[in-house]
């Protein structure tokens, strides 16, 4: 039962796999440039599983159509998670420009883009 669960559950391996190198970029990368990508594969591992949740199998789109006088709500896909996805790709892109914006900045004024040699010429 349990290989059954973890092979069932593939796509959210696949997910925290992603989510997990994107938090060790993150975190363990010195290089700015590489931190802002593992931010993006981070926050792109958090969309998917937001879209891959508000999926169901069999389940159709939540339209209703003239003569159904009986409505199931177990038949219909949720479109909220999906909508709310829309918005966060938004911001994740805005945020990617904006932090490509402040990097070239920063690259500007230190000629570097190593987080240690930026604070060693702060001091």
């Amino acid at each position: 039962m349990t290989i059954e669960l973890i092979i069932g559950k593939y796509n959210y391996w696949i997910y925290i796999s992603l989510m997990m190198i994107g938090f060790y970029a993150m975190i363990a990368k010195k290089n700015l440039v590489k931190k802002l990508i593992g931010m993006n594969i981070f926050q792109t591992s958090i969309i998917l599983f937001f879209i891959s949740i508000g999926s169901k199998k069999g389940a159709t789109i939540p339209i209703v159509e003239e003569g159904v006088k009986t409505i199931q709500a177990n038949q219909y896909i949720n479109p909220l998670p999906h909508v709310l996805m829309l918005t966060a790709i938004v911001v994740m892109v805005s945020t990617f420009g904006v932090a490509l914006a402040l990097l070239l900045l920063i690259y500007r004024k230190y000629h570097t883009l190593e987080e240690d040699e930026i604070l060693n010429l702060r001091r």
